[in-house]
């Protein structure tokens, strides 16, 4: 029996419904489920703070106490100008991807440098390299990229921990903690923001995953009667142990008006999860 539609009509049918059928067979497949983080051995974290230190060491062991007034004095160089220290920070840029710029204005500068001694030529003085050195510590320690991936920005290293800590809580190697209502130890990151309006708690930060913001942290290195101390990079234009006041239960005091903000302190548990320590898993 001839077909009711003509051969025309019979065509624009076949196209539209490839025209339909088209997405469902372009479509992407599905993009593979996280990997969970792997646990660390207790090893990892003494490396971790025994790396911290060690810099801190190399760049005169310079202590601050943190947000105490100090005099500016934009005539004198910092210490990241400071020749015997461009290889120190050149190390902490090859630990991020974005390093490459970086490296390669500064080596510029430092072969200036080389050549008229003398001349003040402002190494590593831009971009911050804060975060880089936090990088560089756990990348030097053993940590994978999959459990802390490297970054120039704070903010972006973060939201990958808070990424991880959402989807694998029991297994999480950081657990993000209010800073009021949690006391930092050995190891944990403590991280204040340096924009304009900041945030107050880690949460806030999860609506704005993967945009920019000015942010600082600090590997805790040691607890004291009313304060504790952490290694940072970038602070006093080197690598620097801060001291930090905290209350009689040993939770961070509020900084300043003006200054940093306290909105997270990063719970380290490299070293302290199954297999190597049952009891805090969770």
């Amino acid at each position: 029996m001839p077909s009711r539609y003509p051969r025309r009509r019979r065509g624009f049918a076949v196209a539209a419904l490839l025209l339909v059928l088209l997405p469902t067979a372009c479509a992407a497949p599905p993009a593979p489920a996280p990997t969970p983080p792997l646990p660390y051995p207790p090893s990892v974290r003494e490396r971790m703070l025994h790396i911290a230190l060690a810099e801190w060491a190399d760049w005169g062991r310079i202590v601050v106490e943190a947000d105490a007034p100090r005099a500016a004095r934009p005539d004198l160089p910092g210490p990241e100008s400071a020749l015997a220290n461009f290889p120190r920070v050149l190390a902490y840029w090859r630990a991020v991807a974005e390093g490459a710029g970086p490296i390669a204005r500064n080596r510029a500068l430092y072969a200036a440098a080389l050549a008229q001694p003398g001349l003040p030529v402002g190494l590593w003085q831009e971009p911050a390299w804060s975060a880089a050195f936090i990088s560089f510590v756990m990348r030097t320690a053993g940590v994978d990229r999959r459990e802390f991936p490297p970054s120039a920005a704070h903010a972006f290293y973060l939201d990958a921990l808070l990424a991880d800590a959402m989807r694998f809580p029991a297994t999480a190697p950081f657990l993000p903690h209010d800073w009021t209502g949690y006391a930092p130890e050995a190891g944990d990151l403590i991280c204040a923001d340096r924009s304009a309006h900041p945030l107050r708690h880690w949460q806030e930060r999860l609506g704005e995953a993967g945009q920019f913001r000015p942010m600082h942290c600090d590997i805790v290195v040691a607890v004291l009667p009313g304060a504790v101390e952490a290694v940072g990079g970038n602070v006093a234009d080197a690598v620097t142990l801060s001291r930090f006041p905290t209350d009689v239960a040993g939770r961070l005091l509020a900084r300043p008006a003006g200054g940093p903000t306290w909105f997270a302190i990063l719970e380290n548990r490299l070293g302290r999860l199954p297999p190597w320590n049952w009891r805090t898993a969770s």
